[in-house]
């Protein structure tokens, strides 16, 4: 766990906390030595996971997000929120687009991103506002996403209404 932690980047409470209930899962087994390796349950698990995130890479860089973009702020990030709203508003020729993309947890991003951080961006012909909001640590997921949604609706409708957008 400790090299685990020290190459990733996270506390070794942390690590120490995750290789408890991978183990308790059954997904990985940890031999004499401290060496890791995955069960087969573990193994399918991480190619799905794996399969997931090429998958969303791939479609966040159909949207526009520059792959420069995601390798170096994440998904979760102004850059990546603006890219997709204009890029969904090309695609979609629409007059508005708006792109919602953060952290409703249980857990951080892996980047020290906090859950509840939530980056929205709208664009429309006069161009991109994006906004940096925080919905609430320890709120739970559908709170965050609730909280997410109002936000960006919010936004629309000031945008519709021809109302200044809230700093």
């Amino acid at each position: 766990s400790i090299d685990v932690a020290q190459h990733l980047g996270f506390s070794k409470p942390s690590v120490s906390r995750a290789m408890s209930l991978l183990r308790e899962g059954g997904f990985v087994v940890m031999d004499a030595g401290g060496l890791l390796t995955l069960t087969d349950d573990g193994l399918e698990i991480a190619r799905r996971i794996y399969e997931r995130h090429l998958l969303l890479t791939r479609w966040l860089i159909h949207l526009g997000v520059p792959e420069d973009v995601l390798a170096e702020y994440g998904a979760v990030s102004e850059p990546a929120a603006r890219a997709m709203a204009e890029g969904c508003r090309k695609i979609c020729g629409s007059d508005l687009a708006v792109s919602v993309t953060g952290v409703a947890g249980p857990d951080s991003d892996g980047r020290g991103t906090e859950v509840g951080t939530v980056f929205i961006a709208l664009a429309s012909g006069e161009g991109v506002i994006c906004r940096k909001f925080s919905c609430g640590k320890g709120r739970g997921r559908d709170r965050v996403r609730t909280s997410a949604a109002q936000y960006a609706f919010d936004m629309i409708r000031r945008s519709l209404l021809g109302l200044p957008q809230e700093p």
